[in-house]
């Protein structure tokens, strides 16, 4: 092989290692993304004593409705 052989075949192995570096990263960001978001997700429903998470169901509601604030209740 002449140099300049050489020389084509590092610079396209470098852009295909670049390439994968990148394709790797993006699915890490995306999983990384997905798990907090669940996990937001979860600190909301346990920070709202009416409703809790239920894998199947998702968020649900105990009563079926809107929440009703205790301030609301009394009048």
């Amino acid at each position: 092989m002449t140099p300049a052989e050489v020389l084509e075949l590092n610079i396209v192995n470098a852009a295909l290692g670049l390439a994968a570096v990148i394709c790797i990263a993006v699915v890490a960001w995306g999983v990384v993304s997905e798990v907090a978001a669940r996990l937001r997700a979860r600190w909301a429903a346990t920070a709202d004593t009416h409703a809790f998470a239920l894998p199947e169901l998702g968020l649900t509601m105990a009563d079926g409705g809107e929440k009703v604030d205790e301030e609301k209740k009394k009048d």
